[in-house]
């Protein structure tokens, strides 16, 4: 089975109507839903050469059993589930079908994607983000983002978490959205949300299943310097971020922290998502992102512009993890170049070549 996962508006549905000789299934419909009460009569009845479309699985009641079903006792089939969540919304979800799946992230869309809609101004992207929806409008929609937010909660988070809490989770997750690139405090969030600490790590859980919230681990090898706990939490999508902070227009000292966002959305495209990380030591040194392949670690830098890149940090990365591939990512690269930095080598590229490293 094919995970398609992903926030509500992210294309997951045109992306699932476009597949060829598909048997389609809104999930939303009751008529589907009748369909689907007997889902081993279901799935004898089609054959497999066509494609299966569950799309927004979890609508229906009882989405782990018609799943289940369906990979476990029907194999020859190909299966195609949508759904704004990963398979760990456990309110919905008893079974992960670990094992028995793939899962595609639909990011919103890729800056090296961005021409083919027609925008080739980096602010335009940043501030829009990247919903097919949102980055087609002529001008920023402050209405789309707000009805965005109260649709994911009333159809997203109240359905697959029974979260009752209205106001506290928003109030979260808006935080998170201004904060978005930043360390996480549990305590400071308990304080500014007003909620219990309990309470925070569960709504956190719940974005991140959820796919509004990423949280990138610190990459460590136990040594006493390091940060060896706390992760950093970014947003899925930029316009959410400027969205949360009041801004129609972007300043050139907020351009380098929200370019870092659509170089993580690549790598989510590229990596698998344990693999990824961040680096930093107490002395404030940092590496934007790791990639840990086996027994070396990739280092990938994001900077607007490469003459402005001090390797101060990497250097001292490397001389604690010195096996692995140096990466700096700048929007305005055409082609992919080498350059040293001391002993260093160092591949400076635009995020559409970041994928080819990592194939």
């Amino acid at each position: 089975m094919v995970w398609l996962a992903g926030v509500r508006r992210a294309g997951k549905t045109t992306l699932a109507r476009m597949l060829p000789d598909t048997v389609y299934m809104n999930c939303d419909l009751p008529s589907v839903e009748d369909r689907l009460e007997d889902p081993e009569s279901f799935f004898r009845s089609q054959t497999p050469d066509r494609i299966i479309v569950l799309d927004e699985v979890h609508r229906l009641p009882d989405p782990s059993r018609v799943l289940k079903i369906a990979v476990d006792e029907f194999p020859a089939l190909r299966l195609l589930a949508t759904g704004s969540s990963t398979l760990a919304a456990t309110r919905k979800f008893r079974d992960a079908l670990t094992g028995r799946k793939v899962t595609v992230y639909l990011t919103p869309v890729l800056w090296d994607e961005c021409p083919d809609f027609g925008v080739t101004d980096l602010d335009q992207r940043l501030i829009r983000g990247g919903l097919p929806e949102a980055i087609l409008a002529e001008e920023k929609d402050e209405q789309f983002f707000a009805e965005w937010l109260d649709s994911f909660y009333a159809r997203d988070v109240q359905e697959l978490f029974g979260i009752r809490q209205r106001s506290g989770f928003l109030s979260l997750l808006r935080l998170l959205l201004r904060q978005s690139g930043g360390l996480v405090d549990i305590s400071a969030l308990s304080r500014e949300c007003d909620m219990s600490r309990p309470t925070v790590k569960a709504h956190l859980e719940a974005l991140q299943v959820a796919c509004a919230v990423f949280l990138l681990p610190p990459y460590h090898g136990g040594g006493r310097r390091e940060i060896l706990k706390r992760p950093k939490a970014y947003a899925f999508d930029t316009g959410f971020v400027t969205f949360a902070r009041g801004w129609n227009e972007i300043h050139p000292e907020d351009r380098g922290p929200l370019w870092e966002h659509l170089v993580l959305d690549t790598l989510r495209s590229s990596v698998l998502e344990e693999r990824l990380g961040y680096w930093r030591d107490k002395s404030g040194r940092e590496v934007d992102f790791t990639v840990s392949r086996g027994n070396e670690v990739d280092a990938v830098e994001c900077k607007l512009h490469p003459s402005r890149f001090a390797a101060t940090s990497l250097e001292a990365f490397r001389r604690l993890y010195p096996r692995g591939r140096n990466l700096l990512v700048c929007p305005g690269v055409q082609q992919p170049y080498e350059r040293r930095y001391g002993k260093m080598h160092v591949h400076v590229c635009s995020t559409g070549a970041l994928p080819a490293f990592f194939r």
